[in-house]
């Protein structure tokens, strides 16, 4: 299994004036090529991958409907289904990602693919990973999901932005072989629905996966330097912490 992270640029500031790249994380894994919350930038870094959308591609699933996340969704689907042409591609989303007025993807866009709602708690089975949708978080409220993939053994979580709660441990497996947290800000911010570093140390030190990422920065986070910071909470909790770069490549 091989991840291929597009971009790292967390909420609006880092994003929109890219002050690093965005565009989400392609999850490699056998014959799937699943494409992870492509936000602005999704579409033109997926050609610094060895990958086209339209011969590779298998799936794009959206955590939540807020455009850093979601922004070439729409371009990245009309490319890997060539405009219809080619069948078979999903889409996993939210509902309020894909009907009602906060709807990121276009209706005709869902007329070429297989839609799948997530919900929370529920499987979905693609080719040969499994997903699993775990606990729901809160995060201004839009539909927001930790996701989990499994293939062959390998166990991944997407923890993507959200509040942190502590019912959020009694729903993330542990010891999984990666986990990749949207590690927004490094100090907490109790009326903003995001993770800190003491979030994540705290997901951590009681879930202990074998290894973790930390990526969508905030300015903040730019700041302080994620590299530091990586090595800050590898010695606060043991797991091995990598900072995520732009087009960075992880095999696990």
């Amino acid at each position: 299994m091989k991840l291929y992270f597009l971009g790292t640029a967390g909420g609006r500031t880092v994003t929109f004036k890219r002050i690093r790249n965005s565009g989400g994380i392609l999850l490699k894994a056998g014959r799937e090529l699943i494409h992870i919350d492509p936000g602005p930038g999704g579409f033109i870094n997926f050609f610094s991958t060895p990958f086209e959308p339209w011969k590779d591609l298998t799936a794009v699933v959206l955590s939540h409907l807020h455009l850093d996340h979601s922004a070439d969704a729409n371009s990245i689907l009309e490319s890997a289904t060539e405009s219809g042409k080619r069948k078979g591609v999903k889409l996993f989303a939210p509902r309020d990602a894909l009907f009602g007025e906060s709807r990121v993807v276009l209706p005709y866009i869902q007329t070429l693919v297989e839609v799948k709602r997530v919900k929370e708690f529920e499987s979905y089975n693609l080719k040969e990973v499994t997903l699993k949708v775990l606990h729901k978080h809160r995060h201004h409220r839009v539909e927001v999901y930790s996701l989990l993939f499994e293939w062959k053994g390998k166990r991944v979580i997407y923890v993507p932005c959200g509040k942190f709660e502590n019912y959020w441990l009694d729903f993330l497996p542990d010891g999984v072989d990666l986990m990749i947290l949207n590690s927004t800000f490094y100090a907490k911010r109790e009326e903003i629905d995001h993770l800190s570093i003491p979030d994540v140390v705290e997901i951590l030190k009681t879930k202990k996966p074998k290894k973790a990422v930390i990526t969508h920065y905030s300015l903040e986070m730019l700041t302080r330097n994620p590299v530091k910071v990586a090595k800050e909470i590898n010695s606060l909790t043991g797991v091995e912490t990598l900072p995520a770069q732009d087009l960075m490549v992880l095999e696990i």
